[in-house]
């Protein structure tokens, strides 16, 4: 028999940060709730939008309600891998040389625009999102707990731009879009704008470092053996369909489980029900998959396949998921 979890505390702690954020971030609770899935996976998240829905104040108040430190990484063409990682510089009164943190070596990092920055650049990254350090001359130094990245693209303008490579894409847990407010959502932030930015006036309403000990809490949120067999499905499902050149990775499968797992505790569940995994493949496997080229022509993308994958996929539900 399985062991229950008591989920008040993960509810708790949500239910105050984002209550919190949504002073800040109107009428997107549902995509605060997504980025704080992505902090309970210790998983990383893609913020694609167009410019100017917020993607930036989210993550400012994310990391100021739970007194996260906060970084913003301007990426540009020009930027290089040491402007990230951090450098070593000689130091003449000890003769030695010390190391420098970059940016990366913080709570919350943004990464803005990222498909601006270079490939290697880009790459610099990638040990830090996988394995939470960097390792520079030679030397491994650990990151901060808990880390996170946040990355942001605009999915509209490409000049200029080099596209993320299928590894760095499969290293982000989620894709998020904000997309625009509704009308009394968006009157309201005006209102709210008028004298000053509400980010101004955020305070830390959590304690950051409670996150470590929910971590495991989340991974005994029980997963039922019919609902494992239907995320396997789901993935395995998309490596086959004839419109998919490559389908989603092991990575995917694991980001589809623990992501299920997060959103179960947010919701006061200490199991996983069907809606859990249908709502997180949306999320967790679109940025994974490569549509073959003449089916991009047909006008197919990966989101819509995914959705007929998962409209499709066999479910056996078990008796505790009924």
């Amino acid at each position: 028999m399985a062991t229950r979890v008591d989920t008040r505390s993960i509810t708790g702690f949500a239910e105050r940060v984002v209550s919190n954020v949504e002073t800040v971030i109107i009428g997107k609770r549902e995509q605060i709730s997504y980025m704080l899935v992505a902090l309970l996976c210790q998983g990383h998240v893609l913020l694609e939008d167009v410019p100017g829905t917020g993607k930036t104040m989210l993550a400012r108040a994310v990391a100021a309600s739970m007194g996260l430190s906060f970084k913003r990484l301007q990426c540009t063409p020009d930027l290089l891998p040491n402007d990230v990682t951090g450098v070593s510089v000689y130091n003449q009164q000890t003769q030695g040389f010390e190391f420098q943190p970059g940016p990366v070596f913080v709570n919350i990092l943004l990464a803005d625009e990222i498909n601006r920055a270079t490939p290697r650049t880009q790459a610099a990254l990638l040990e830090a999102m996988q394995e939470h350090q960097v390792t520079i001359d030679g030397v491994t130094h650990p990151l901060p707990q808990p880390f996170l990245v946040l990355a942001t693209q605009n999915p509209v303008e490409y000049e200029g731009t080099f596209p993320l490579p299928e590894a760095q894409l499969d290293r982000f847990l989620i894709q998020l879009p904000l997309g625009y407010p509704g009308e009394t959502d968006e009157i309201q932030m005006l209102r709210n704008l008028r004298k000053s930015h509400p980010i101004d006036h955020v305070g830390q309403v959590v304690d950051g470092s409670e996150l470590v000990a929910l971590y495991d809490a989340v991974t005994d949120v029980h997963v039922d053996e019919s609902l494992e067999r239907y995320i396997a499905g789901i993935v395995r499902a998309t490596r086959s369909h004839p419109d998919i050149a490559v389908g989603a990775s092991p990575r995917g499968s694991l980001a589809l489980y623990k992501t299920s797992q997060a959103f179960a505790a947010l919701s006061g569940r200490d199991y996983v029900v069907p809606e859990d995994v249908r709502r997180m493949a949306s999320l967790t496997l679109p940025h994974r998959l490569i549509v073959k080229p003449e089916s991009q022509l047909r006008g197919r993308d990966a989101r819509s396949i995914l959705e007929e994958v998962v409209r499709n996929a066999p479910l056996d539900i078990g008796s505790n998921e009924a």
